[in-house]
């Protein structure tokens, strides 16, 4: 596709193909928009050097680990910002609940202090949108890179403390300072992104889609593949891009040395040869969790069953707390951007609040 100036992957098999072959399809490249940002991590390498970044990072974030580490830590969290809003009768989710509930657990978790969230949401706004700038190809703003300068300072004091401090400052143990400051700048802008559009775009769906919130509502045990259900439909981070290391045919294209292989998650969630009826948001859909939001192969998400914990919480607690939640009809949002989509303000009423 001349427009993205490589080769746009749709098919769900041909996708986990693209994911699962890091020899052929690197994100090892001078190119790849999140390196410009923030530098070599374990999202931009391949291979031995992919796994010595990923390795100090990769235990904590183990299912078990997560849910004997965190499941307290993420009701509490929940439940102190839905106690902040719930008098209202209204609020805007994004910047309300979502977002600072995914940046303080990400902070938390990383071993970072407890600070402003506001802070880190704002560093990792600016990182998204340079993402975003970058991937659209344009060169990193100047916003982006003060916002990474900034976070850079707030970590490095965690570095300092001495191994059993914090994940942050084990990981110095085994890698360089630059390399943990871009793995942690990686973690907290997965750990955001990642769980705040779940989140919100969880919601969006269950209230868009009153029959599905009903067999919720009745069932609550249908919630964790209804929060599948919505990964498949719309997952947060709908691209993720390749480079080819050598001439190769996929799905009957002559794909060369160096060209920009880049996968839709989301076409591939949609594809209708693995999903019937791909379009509607289906609670019950048998196979939802077959969706590839959390990409696949070496570089699967590191933070997928964390994140899980905090939307199955976040909303499992917001429909028991709010009763009669619902979009506000007069602000309404659909998800919407390039790479990250989510919906940029989630504006929602409850009780007895009137329209």
């Amino acid at each position: 596709m001349p427009a993205l100036d490589g080769w746009l992957v749709l098919r769900r098999d041909l996708a986990l193909h693209v994911m699962g072959d890091a020899e052929t399809f690197t994100v090892d490249d001078a190119r790849f928009s999140t390196g410009r940002v923030v530098g070599p991590s374990m999202l931009t390498l391949d291979g031995d050097e992919h796994q010595h970044h990923r390795a100090p990072f990769a235990r904590p974030f183990r299912l078990q680990p997560v849910r004997e580490r965190f499941t307290d830590v993420v009701a509490d969290e929940v439940d102190r910002l839905l106690d902040a809003i719930e008098p209202a009768g209204a609020a805007e989710l994004r910047r309300a609940f979502a977002g600072p509930l995914a940046a303080a657990i990400v902070t938390h978790s990383l071993g970072l202090p407890e600070g402003d969230t506001g802070a880190v949401l704002g560093w990792y706004d600016a990182i998204v949108a340079a993402v975003t700038e970058v991937t659209a190809g344009g060169e990193v703003p100047a916003a982006g890179r003060a916002a990474f300068a900034e976070l850079q300072a707030a970590i490095e004091p965690a570095l300092d403390r001495g191994s059993g401090s914090s994940l942050l400052a084990d990981a110095a143990g085994g890698l360089e300072r630059p390399a943990v400051i871009s793995n942690a700048a990686v973690m907290l802008f997965g750990g955001i992104e990642t769980t705040e559009g779940m989140i919100a775009n969880a919601i969006v769906h269950l209230l868009s889609n009153p029959d599905e919130l009903a067999l919720v509502t009745v069932d609550p045990g249908l919630l964790p593949n209804a929060i599948e259900e919505s990964l498949r439909l719309e997952p947060a981070a709908a691209m993720v891009d390749r480079y080819a290391t050598a001439d190769v045919e996929l799905g009957g294209a002559a794909i060369r040395r160096g060209d920009l292989v880049r996968v839709s998650v989301a076409a591939a969630n949609r594809d209708p040869s693995a999903f019937a009826d791909p379009d509607r948001f289906d609670v019950r859909r048998e196979n939802a969790r077959q969706h590839l939001a959390f990409a696949r192969g070496p570089h699967v998400c590191i933070g997928m069953h964390l994140a899980r914990l905090e939307a199955h919480t976040a909303v499992r607690r917001l429909l028991e707390r709010l009763p009669g939640v619902r979009l506000d009809p007069a602000r309404l949002s659909a998800p919407a951007g390039l790479v990250f989509r989510k919906p940029p303000e989630l504006h929602v009423l409850w009780g007895t609040t009137s329209d």
